[in-house]
């Protein structure tokens, strides 16, 4: 009979399997486990830093967690068989986590508890899972830019508001328009109101940097659409239109679908609709919309014919302008009596001004009739003067109630008037004989508790022109 291997020691033979299988196992546990120390406890002067030394310890440990997607080695799952690549072998103490965590208190201690030593986690990230055990045990907060969206999602899967709140906090200090988008996305993903309306308001704030930003194209339908339906977005609406094509192009790729005039046209849908084409002007809108492609040759007709025509035909866009107010919305009035009956020939009737700081005009106070309610057509614009180029205007109407009050009547967006510089007011009407202003001042100054003094100083004003109001009431509605 041969002799055993290894002399007459009597020790068993270990088989190369084997040897390779402790190897792994020595290496994996390596990691995490830490040399037993007697008396450590009297080394800890508070109950924070005995929790805190028992974080990601073996000493004490009750159950393990294999965290990450992937196989554990050997094929066969669970069973103390060693993490796969992508995985940690992370162990923690039932106590402590059921007592920071309702979830963690019913998986061990509810009527359906399990029982299992070790438990797979393959939807968590080993680095979000290990900021979510430092919190239990210590209070501690360790996230960053990489880690900060799976340390959300895993402190709401396990429902540890306090870690929650501190991620959205995190996630609010780090907020910028180029991020916007992104963290939009995910804060509609997790539910999360607050960030999502800090989202929206950088995007109002700085819209045409957000859109410019990587992550606009890669956000989905629902919340593209829930931006688009904003009336506080500070972009030409022509620019938006652009921005949402790119988005349609990057859609395409997604679906995998060619990139198609009908094809950006249905991966829009409902998006298209919320484009407010009205808004543009008609410049705008034959460079850019009539072109693309994407609109129906009807839809362009019907367009063309509500920027040409008066009255304007119905489309079925939306034509609510879209205003960020940055500032507070204030008035100046500048006759000091009113009288009747001021004709319309289809002339305009103008004024021209200057201002001593930097404002933006949003709208007008116009006079309304005298024989009783009535509606008008009205344009109005802001001329820059010395360069003879309209900076902005509306084609709008508005409707009175026989009184000699003022009426509102809005530009599509806040016009920048710069200090110095010199404009003209114009309005345009069309309807039946009004009030009027007289005895205009030629120098109004606004006086506001939070700002300076915003001194208007008007020129060559016609006795009779339409803009002005009675005391107390509108001419000109600015954003101080």
């Amino acid at each position: 009979m041969a002799a055993a291997a290894g002399g007459g020691s009597g020790a068993p033979v270990e088989t190369p399997a084997a040897a390779t299988a402790a190897a792994t196992a020595a290496e994996a546990g390596a990691v995490l486990q830490r040399e037993p120390l007697y008396n450590w406890q009297a080394t800890k002067g508070s109950l924070r830093e005995r929790f805190a030394f028992l974080f990601s310890n073996e000493l004490l440990s009750d159950v393990h967690f294999v965290v990450g997607k992937g196989s554990p080695r050997g094929g066969g799952g669970g069973g103390g068989a060693p993490p796969g690549p992508g995985q940690q072998r992370i162990p923690a103490h039932r106590f402590v986590l059921a007592a920071g965590s309702a979830v963690f208190d019913a998986m061990f201690n509810g009527g359906m508890a399990t029982t299992s030593a070790e438990i797979e986690l393959p939807d968590v990230e080993p680095a979000a899972f290990l900021a979510l055990l430092r919190f239990l045990y210590s209070d501690e907060v360790q996230i960053g830019p990489e880690t900060v969206m799976t340390t959300l999602y895993t402190a709401k899967k396990y429902a540890v508001p306090a870690l929650e709140a501190h991620c959205v906090d995190f996630l609010t200090k780090h907020l910028r328009a180029d991020n916007a988008f992104m963290l939009l996305t995910q804060a509609r993903l997790f539910d999360e109101p607050q960030l999502a309306s800090l989202c929206l308001d950088t995007i109002d704030k700085s819209t045409m940097d957000a859109i410019s930003a990587e992550g606009f194209t890669d956000i989905d339908i629902d919340t593209l659409c829930a931006v688009l339906e904003r009336d506080t977005l500070s972009i030409r609406e022509s620019r938006l239109f652009g921005a949402v094509v790119r988005w349609a192009e990057a859609e395409c790729q997604r679906q995998q679908l060619p990139v198609t005039f009908g094809n950006k046209q249905k991966v829009l849908g409902r998006a298209l609709s919320l484009i407010r084409f009205p808004l543009m002007t008609i410049e705008e809108f034959a460079a850019g919309p009539a072109q693309s492609g994407i609109l129906s040759d009807r839809e362009v007709v019907n367009l063309f014919l509500h920027f040409t025509v008066n009255p304007k035909p119905k489309v079925d866009y939306i034509d609510r302008p879209r205003c960020c107010l940055r500032g507070k919305e204030c008035s100046i009035n500048r006759f000091q009596q009113v009288e009747s009956r001021w004709g319309y020939s289809g002339t305009s009737d103008r004024i021209r001004f200057t201002v001593n700081r930097r404002i933006s005009i949003v709208g007008f106070g116009l006079y309304g009739s005298i024989h009783g309610p009535t509606d008008y057509q009205v344009n109005i614009q802001i001329i820059d003067y010395e360069k003879n180029q309209t900076l902005g205007q509306n084609d709008t109407g508005f409707s009175c109630d026989g009184t000699a009050s003022t009426f509102r009547v809005m530009f599509k967006e806040p016009i920048e008037i710069l200090p110095t510089v010199c404009y003209t007011a114009c309005a345009t009407l069309k309807g039946p004989d009004s009030h009027y202003g007289t005895k205009g001042l030629k120098k109004v100054i606004h006086e506001s508790p939070t700002a300076s003094k915003t001194c208007f100083v008007f020129y060559s004003s016609p006795v009779k022109f339409i803009f002005g109001t009675g005391k107390s009431l509108l001419i000109m509605n600015f954003l101080s």
